[in-house]
């Protein structure tokens, strides 16, 4: 049979652009090279652009009849920049390989700036430096000079941007922690854009890195022509800078500057895109401006804000935020900025939503009071390149009762996200379009008139805003989206004949090569047979597995079974067992303050990890710490919880006694007996506890202690668990 011949895929511009310039990055530091690169890009659009348009002014037909190829206003009708002979690409292509290439485009660049006032300090003068090798200068140059950026047909299918947008992640990606000061995630900014939909108005990003929330609102205006053409084709043209007022504001001048370039190229006017140094809160750019929509990334937890010197700033309406952390005067300043009927959509550390530190908490429960949150979603890890802090998004709008959508005042949108997107790289996640559709038209369908929305279990909830006051003001998600119910499979059946079988053939092996390693032990040479040895490894490994498996399909059939009716779901409190009758955690547990100090030693040490509770070695717990005088004591039956990320890490202790580090929270039970039941449980519905995980100061999630105490679980009584242990 023939072979079928694969079909060649071409790889897509900007991967091959990429790939090539980062060969000829050799040891230069990303946050450097990126203004190089992408300096060079946006040279080659604008000579391209201005090429095209030159040629068909130099012919001199048509509309261009009599036409002077040099007349710089020509330019300015087309919105075309004009680039002097000296600046323009094919002058610049030809002394690539000279060793004068660095100063030739650094006086290019400066020539540009000259002839087009838009541009005045934006393009970098870099080239020139002497740690600059020449070399990768020239080389850089060939390289783009491979692509064709700046045509109208380049431009119909968006090349430059695509390139552009291409690069800012990659280089967000190669400087890690610093590159999300210019770079948000492009499928972030396109879940915030797509769910506040800003057709048209002020939009504002008062700390908006290179750019790419108004790249993206330009793409959605551009998505959605139809609707402009069905609403009110005669007013409105389909040009989306027609429709949208840009204000921008970036502390970082180099980032500024890319700002600037990303929508330069886009032929958005970015007049309003200010830079100084001192940042929104000391030096507010746009101060009277009141913006429809406000879409933003701020720096998340940010400490050094000069809170201290604005403690009497009139834009504290809510409350003055702590100077330790920015995140809620960001919120204050985005509403601030925030006309009456507009909204805003941004991203913030998770520890915004629960939060009590200085008076965050009065600051939240004053915007939940006074009906300005409008949705919450919380986001999946790994999406950012610069944190593994957990984010979430934030949506408030001051007219919830509002003229456009359905009066929603007394209710609150959550969504737990968490679940969503997809690896593309080994540490580095994005949301699908399906998880962006999925997300923006539950919001929709909640917010728009005569729209059909339904809680989903484990996706989204709606909650009256009382429910969330009686939860003390918390905004987490978790908190009041219930989890899907988590399908217990088990291996074993207590009927299968073949347990027992297992059982003493594992028995058997034990027996028999323990016995002939005694021998060999107690013999004058001592000698040991190694494969004795891995025979009593391994059948104490399955004999290890499968009295798990055999604990917890105990646990299922006697205690989580018994709670179930024929169609799964939890019996009503009367058609319980007799003896038996639901319980919170919190009357079960109590948490534990015991340690190796009052004890007056240290037994062993153990973790907790995502497998569960972890005997470790003693070299290991000494450099874990230097005294264990701290460290906490479990005993049979405790439940101890960890720090986490997405799943709890949390387990059951079934030892005598252990010691675990200060880190970890532990909890005893009433009877040793419920602590290894209800811990079992947890272990085996694991996925069913991520609402007890709440945002924490460090880059992971803690344990939310009051959310763990509501838990519920039904339990028998001492005289009906008497009977139930003995089987």
């Amino acid at each position: 049979m023939a072979k079928t011949a694969k079909e060649i895929v071409e790889e897509p511009l900007e991967k091959k652009l990429w790939k090539a310039a980062d060969k000829l990055r050799k040891n230069m530091d990303a946050a450097e090279y990126k203004h190089v690169a992408l300096g060079l890009i946006f040279l080659k659009y604008i000579s391209d652009a201005f090429e095209e348009l030159y040629n068909k002014l130099k012919e001199g037909k048509g509309e261009y009849d009599g036409a002077d190829a040099e007349d710089k206003n020509e330019y300015v009708a087309e919105k075309v920049f004009y680039v002097p002979p000296t600046a323009r690409w094919t002058w610049l292509q030809g002394r690539a390989k000279l060793p004068t290439i660095g100063k030739d485009i650094d006086d290019a660049m400066d020539a540009i700036e000259k002839d087009n006032p838009s541009l005045k300090g934006v393009l970098l003068k870099v080239y020139a430096q002497e740690k600059l090798d020449k070399a990768t200068v020239g080389g850089l140059v060939d390289m783009v000079s491979t692509a064709t950026l700046g045509t109208k047909e380049a431009q119909s299918k968006d090349l430059l941007g695509r390139v552009f947008e291409y690069f800012l992640g990659e280089f967000a990606l190669a400087e890690g922690k610093k590159g999300g000061q210019f770079y948000t995630p492009e499928s972030v900014v396109k879940l915030l854009v797509e769910m506040l939909e800003p057709y048209e108005g002020r939009v504002f990003d008062p700390c908006c890195g290179s750019g790419g929330m108004f790249v993206q609102s330009e793409k959605f205006i551009k998505h959605h022509q139809d609707y402009y053409k069905k609403n009110n084709a005669k007013k409105l043209s389909l040009n989306p800078a027609d429709h949208i007022s840009i204000y921008e504001q970036e502390s970082n001048q180099t980032t500024w500057r890319l700002a600037k370039m990303n929508l330069a190229i886009r032929g958005i006017d970015s007049s309003n895109v200010k830079w100084n140094n001192e940042g929104n809160f000391l030096n507010d750019a746009h101060k009277d401006l009141k913006a429809d929509y406000i879409i933003a990334n701020p720096p998340f937890n940010d400490s050094d804000w000069s809170g201290e010197l604005l403690q009497k700033d009139a834009r504290w309406v809510y409350g003055v935020p702590p100077s330790s952390n920015a995140n809620f005067a960001w919120i204050q300043h985005f509403l601030f900025h925030i006309s009456n009927t507009g909204s805003a959509g941004f991203v913030l550390a998770n520890t915004s939503l629960s939060s009590n530190i200085g008076n965050e908490g009065d600051i939240r429960k004053a915007l939940i009071e006074n009906r300005l949150v409008d949705c919450i979603v919380d986001l999946p890890a790994q999406l950012f390149s610069n944190t593994q802090i957990p984010a979430c998004l934030w949506f408030l709008s001051k007219d919830r009762k509002n003229h456009k959508f359905r009066e929603r005042q007394n209710e609150i949108l959550f969504i737990d996200g968490r679940s969503l997107g997809v690896m593309i790289k080994r540490k580095h996640k994005q949301l699908s379009e399906v998880d962006v559709e999925r997300i923006s038209e539950t919001y929709h369908n909640w917010r728009n008139i005569g729209d059909s929305y339904n809680d989903v279990i484990g996706f989204c909830k709606n909650v009256k805003v009382n429910e969330v006051i009686e939860n003390n003001y918390i905004l987490a998600p978790a908190r009041y989206i219930s989890a899907v119910e988590q399908e217990i499979n088990l291996e074993i059946n207590f009927n299968q004949p073949k347990i027992p079988k297992q059982l003493n053939k594992l028995s058997d092996i034990l027996n028999e090569n323990i016995t002939t390693i005694n021998k060999a032990w107690n013999s004058t040479n001592q000698y040991v047979n190694i494969k004795n040895i891995i025979e009593v490894e391994n059948a104490s490994r399955e004999l290890n597995l499968l009295a798990q498996n055999l604990y917890q399909s105990a646990i299922k059939k006697y205690f989580i079974d018994l709670e179930l009716n024929s169609n799964g779901n939890r019996l009503k409190k009367d058609k319980l067992p007799e003896g038996w009758a639901y319980k919170t955690f919190g009357e079960i547990f109590t948490e534990s303050k015991g340690n190796v100090e009052t004890m007056g030693y240290c037994p062993k040490v153990y973790s907790v990890t995502n497998l569960g509770i972890q005997l470790r070695e003693g070299k290991y717990t000494k450099e874990l710490s230097k005294s264990t005088s701290k460290y906490k004591i479990a005993k049979r039956g405790d439940m101890v919880f960890g720090l986490s990320r997405e799943i709890p890490n949390l387990d059951v202790f079934s030892d005598s006694i252990g010691a675990f580090s200060p880190a970890y929270i532990i909890y005893t039970p009433n009877d040793c007996r419920h602590g290894l039941m209800i811990g079992c449980i947890m272990r085996l519905k694991l996925m069913e506890q991520t609402d007890i995980l709440k945002g924490g100061a460090r880059e992971g999630k803690t344990l939310d202690k009051d959310k763990l105490a509501t838990k519920t679980f039904a339990i028998p009584n001492v005289e009906a668990l008497n009977k139930l242990w003995d089987l």
